[in-house]
């Protein structure tokens, strides 16, 4: 039974109201006392007020710290279901910031949280989940957190935070790298990745860190020859060098920022057998020029094809794809602000004040970078395709290309993003750094049609024998799906290649106070035939990121799993639904209790280890 889009309705902006004296509460570390967990019917009435409470708290509720570590694997209880005998065996690894709030008073932004690993081990011919938690011992997470008393102090501010008890003129203490933003495993090795550094390795029974791994220069990585590809040096590029020699001894040696910035998210090219990854300057976040360089490694971590690319604009590339011969980028287009930067440097509100959105454009540049030197020729690869539409891309689902008998190609590209109007760097999840906040109406008031949030979208490109464009088309990935949408996932087996089916957390809108996020539906998209299927958690419960797990050759032959987040019963869970089966009452096949006391918050990425698989 396929199960019909929810029609869209637009929200219009809230009334001005003051919530009670609840709300000076922030980023509670467990639940209030005098806040029941009971079920909305018998906690709430039907009055407007109440329901934005409830909205409020239920927010609150997502960015909660967890202080708990697990010492030994504990056995989940199935509440629903039972764990099907054909799941294939394996670890599902989710990451995320684990805490917000110190013992001192400081609050830290989401992105700035210490990285909460959470391992869920799956042994089908058991009926068996074991459920395992840890803390990535970062070099910042062992001086923030007093091994012997538990407590944490916050030293340093973060990239989007700054903190109450330190000193603000000149604090440089920006880069902690917080291990919580994605994770890895590759050739039975695992890695939790940051945005700003080098990843860590992690013991993957244990959940115990190894350490950093610096793939770009670890002596066991032995590079290939760069082939670099560069654009001519002119007058202004010389300009630029000369303020980037005075801009890398600040950021490198005061703020000890890396060189390279290597991105969380990766890329796995099942045909070849490769990851790839790339990786940004430091100092061209602050210049009007983005360098990119990309690394192919091989299944031993040898560096196999190491290629950069300078580009004259100023970007921010959060999610990236490929297709066998280009590497594709969603350029998001950023600026300065010199009395931001000024402000950020001298310690008195976050670094990311630094940057604004740049609105001066209407059009959203997509870069085709050639992956191999042999596609180097043709189109210059400098001059972006720009797309017509002007939309901020969150996350990257897929790409493929086709070429025909005449040495045509047509790139087709799947994504989530957002309008430029949406996107704030200040106010992600609503969190206010003066204040230490979250404000759940930040990401969720009625912005108006230029103001879209997140959704998902599909681009056509049409390019002649020696790279050309001819047409490049954008619309929704599906026409009937007007609902919030972000976290495009697919069988990774497809990655680079043609794919039917697509999977995403979205919101189902049912819940008129938070209409664009938190989610709480997994929708199916049948890139084919145009279809959709949803599930959806239930009230007052949300989702992450959902994973799909392959079990057979066929694409949609899996389960996805995905973390309910059960504010009402202040509870996390596991949920297992059955890919194929997504639109039937009978999709969700087990769901199983995370212990309240390891409650956790929201996370962010994860990874499907399977045990008889490397990658």
């Amino acid at each position: 039974m396929q199960a019909k889009a929810l029609n869209f309705l637009p929200f219009k902006p809230w009334p001005s109201f003051k919530l009670p004296p609840v709300r000076a509460i922030s980023f509670p570390d467990r639940v209030p006392q005098d806040i029941s967990t009971s079920t909305p019917s018998q906690q709430l009435s039907s009055s407007s007020q109440n329901e934005k409470i409830s909205a409020y708290w239920d927010y609150q509720f997502l960015f909660m710290s967890q202080r708990s570590e697990t010492d030994n694997p504990i056995n989940l209880r199935i509440v629903e279901g039972s764990i099907p005998s054909d799941f294939p065996q394996g670890t599902y690894y989710l990451t995320g910031p684990g805490i917000f709030k110190d013992d001192h008073g400081s609050s830290v932004h989401p992105f700035d949280g210490h990285g909460y690993l959470r391992a869920f081990t799956f042994d089908g011919a058991k009926g068996e989940v074991t459920f395992m938690a840890k803390y990535v011992k970062t070099t910042a997470q062992v001086k923030e957190r007093d091994r012997d008393t538990g407590k944490w102090g916050f030293n340093h501010r973060g990239t989007f935070s700054t903190l109450k008890n330190k000193r603000k003129f000149g604090d440089t203490t920006v880069m902690k790298n917080v291990a919580n933003t994605n994770v890895l495993r590759w050739n039975d090795r695992l890695f939790c990745l940051w945005e700003g550094g080098p990843p860590h390795e992690i013991q993957s029974v244990s959940l115990d860190t190894i350490g950093e791994f610096d793939l770009i220069n670890d002596s066991d990585c032995l590079p290939m020859p760069s082939t670099n590809v560069r654009d001519t040096v002119d007058g202004g590029e010389i300009i630029l060098d000369l303020v980037s020699s005075i801009v890398k001894p600040i950021l490198y040696g005061v703020f000890k920022m890396p060189a390279k910035r290597l991105l969380a998210h990766y890329k796995i090219d099942a045909s070849r057998n490769r990851l790839l990854m790339l990786a940004c300057n430091a100092e061209d976040l602050l210049l009007p020029r983005s360098t990119f360089t990309f690394y192919e490694f091989d299944s031993n971590f040898k560096i196999q094809q190491k290629q950069e690319f300078r580009i004259p604009e100023h970007l921010m590339v959060h999610d990236w794809s490929f297709t066998d011969s280009h590497y594709i980028l969603f350029g998001n287009r950023i600026k300065l602000d010199i009395l931001g930067a000024m402000s950020a440097i001298g310690g008195y509100t976050p670094m990311v004040s630094a940057l604004l959105v740049n609105h001066s454009k209407s059009t959203s540049p997509i870069y085709l970078l050639p992956r191999f030197p042999e596609h180097a020729q043709g189109r210059d690869w400098k001059v972006p395709i720009e797309a017509p539409l002007h939309m901020w891309m969150l996350h990257m689902g897929n790409a493929s290309e086709e070429r025909d008998h005449k040495g045509n190609k047509q790139i087709q590209i799947q994504a989530s993003g957002c309008s430029y109007k949406w996107f704030n760097f200040q106010k992600m999840f609503g969190y206010d750094w003066q204040s230490g906040k979250v404000d759940p109406w930040v990401m969720n008031e009625d912005k108006g049609e230029n103001k879209l949030s997140s959704r998902l979208i599909k681009v056509s490109i049409e390019l002649d024998a020696i790279g050309n464009c001819e047409k490049c088309c954008v619309g929704n990935l599906n026409d009937e799906w007007k609902q919030a949408t972000d976290f495009p996932v697919i069988n990774q087996e497809f990655g680079g290649s043609n794919n039917t089916y697509m999977y995403a957390a979205a919101t189902s809108g049912v819940r008129q106070d938070l209409p664009y996020f938190p989610f709480d539906t997994v929708v199916k998209f049948n890139t084919v035939n145009n279809s959709i299927q949803t599930w959806y958690v239930g009230s007052r419960r949300f989702i992450g990121e959902p994973m799909f797990v392959s079990k057979g050759s066929v694409e949609d032959d899996g389960y996805i799993l995905v973390v309910e987040y059960a504010v009402s019963e202040q509870k996390s869970y596991l949920v297992i639904l059955d890919a194929k089966r997504i639109g039937e009452t009978t999709a969700m096949v087990a769901r199983l209790e995370v212990p309240k006391y390891l409650n956790f918050p929201l996370g962010f990425h994860g990874v499907w280890a399977s045990k008889n698989s490397k990658t």
